[in-house]
């Protein structure tokens, strides 16, 4: 079944960069009368095996959902439960990773996170550092509208302090006060689950990207699924506000 995917992907054509928007670990453990944190489990072990068929494919830049701002919002032993993952994913995968070339980085603020996974993160970021076949953004403590807000005090120190003249600012100038701005933004954005918003995920960058959408849970997502979204996306019309030369 996969081979069969795969002949129809253009592998010439295939996005730069996919975000990924990680939901339905609670529903799929609830569904099989399992503690939620059975879910997160299964959805840490899911992104292992999407991380290396993205870099199998070749695609440089892969951003993966992990812990929003609004998830401290959760029980404290769910999120908990949420860090103590976080650190065997790190520790059991950084080898591998590293081994594969895989660079890994952080886009939010982790300065909240515990200071052991914290400290594993930050190690991590540092080992991986100079690696450049894929590029693995963890959105940990992230949030949209809040890496906005800390792109204009960016943005307005730099003014204030005289490094920078207001009126030279564009739209491209002022990406590079995000946390991906020297990245190019998602092509493809996927969000399995069922629900149907972005969830305060990369409300600059997603300006033109693809979206695909699907019901199956985080934890049930698999290669399959992956190049089903990047067929579906290859069939895209891409126009950017533009139009077709017919119409």
């Amino acid at each position: 079944m996969t081979e069969d995917l795969i002949k129809q992907m253009e592998l010439d054509k295939l996005p730069k960069h996919i975000a990924i928007i990680m939901d339905g670990n609670g529903r799929w453990a609830r569904k099989r009368f399992l503690p939620r944190t059975a879910g997160h489990k299964a959805g840490v072990d899911k992104v292992k095996e999407i991380v290396q068929t993205v870099g199998d494919l070749g695609i440089k830049y892969l951003t993966l959902y992990a812990f929003s701002t609004e998830n401290w919002n959760r029980p404290k032993e769910e999120i908990e439960s949420l860090m103590k993952l976080l650190l065997y994913y790190i520790r059991s995968e950084l080898k591998t990773l590293h081994k594969n070339e895989v660079r890994i980085q952080v886009i939010g603020d982790i300065s909240q996170i515990q200071t052991l996974p914290r400290k594993e993160i930050l190690r991590a970021v540092e080992m991986t550092k100079n690696n450049n076949k894929l590029i693995l953004n963890i959105a940990l403590n992230y949030g949209g509208r809040s890496e906005l807000v800390r792109a204009a005090k960016l943005f307005a120190k730099d003014v204030k302090d005289g490094r920078l003249d207001i009126n030279s600012i564009d739209e491209e100038s002022f990406k590079q006060y995000l946390y991906t701005g020297s990245q190019p933004d998602p092509d493809l954005l996927i969000r399995p689950s069922g629900e149907l918003r972005i969830s305060n995920f990369l409300l600059y960058q997603i300006a033109y990207s693809e979206f695909w959408f699907s019901n199956i849970y985080w934890p049930d997502f698999s290669k399959k699924h992956l190049y089903q979204a990047i067929i579906d996306f290859q069939q895209r019309d891409r126009r950017y506000g533009g139009i077709k030369d017919d119409e």
